[in-house]
């Protein structure tokens, strides 16, 4: 009874963080590159999370009664969720080299090509370099080769002269420390191979999002082992319950 209580515990925080990431729209176009694919990755997450509060208490009210078919049941759909997740583990682990190389990857093409051209990318790229205080992807002269970099180059020439006009090129607001200083206003306007204004953050964002994601995944992997490990142990209960059941159906009979 008291791992089936358990269970319905983990499966109401989850459901309970689902909905209110679902509530955060903001939230939502901050984490995700594909606000669409990520919405509909939460609403998988919460139909697992129910299915697992109905399972829960199902087993529950079946070791109470001592349902036999009940508990048959539970320990039916336990056995396919547990087997899920263990290949589903067994993918992520498969793909973990793979998750290096996304991130990478997808940091240096939204720097290069997709800041100020995609809003959703633009918003992910804003979150993640004022959270982690940041700036492009190794480091703010990453701007110089990018789109966004060389935007308004007629306010450029207008400001520097169409000679150095060249030489100069501009870094997301999100990069500067304070965002409201005029030390931020001057430090966006960036030379070519010029000093870094102390306003703006100096290093680069990829290693600092790479590491920050692998210690989530840690975190995310040993509260996954402590369910999964839960469910286990929910299941050799119910088998255990199921069997007494059975067991005491043939001593009346």
């Amino acid at each position: 009874v008291l791992s089936f209580t358990l269970l319905q515990i983990i499966s109401v925080t989850v459901i309970t963080m689902v909905a209110c990431m679902l509530s955060d729209r903001t939230y939502l176009v901050s984490i995700a590159e594909e606000g669409n694919n990520y919405e509909a990755g939460l609403y998988i997450l919460l139909f697992t999370g129910i299915l697992m509060l109905i399972v829960s208490i199902l087993g529950w009210c079946s070791a109470l009664k001592l349902f036999r078919y009940c508990l048959a049941t539970f320990i039916s759909i336990m056995l396919v969720i547990v087997v899920a997740q263990i290949a589903f583990a067994g993918w992520l682990y498969a793909h973990k080299d793979r998750l290096d190389e996304l991130v990478r990857s997808s940091v240096i093409n939204t720097v290069k090509d997709e800041y100020g051209e995609i809003q959703c990318r633009t918003q992910i790229m804003d979150t993640i370099q004022s959270t982690l205080e940041c700036c492009g992807a190794n480091g703010p002269e990453d701007w110089a080769g990018s789109k966004y970099g060389k935007q308004d180059s007629s306010q450029l020439r207008l400001n520097f002269g169409v000679s150095n006009a060249e030489n100069i090129f501009r870094i997301p607001k999100s990069c500067c420390k304070d965002t409201d200083s005029t030390a931020c206003s001057q430090g966006r306007q960036m030379k070519v191979a010029g000093v870094v204004s102390s306003a703006i953050y100096s290093e680069g964002c990829m290693e600092k999002l790479v590491t920050t994601l692998k210690t989530q995944t840690y975190h995310f992997m040993g509260a996954a082992v402590l369910v999964l490990a839960l469910e286990i142990v929910s299941l050799i209960l119910a088998l255990i319950c199921c069997y007494k059941g059975g067991s005491s159906d043939r001593y009346k009979a």
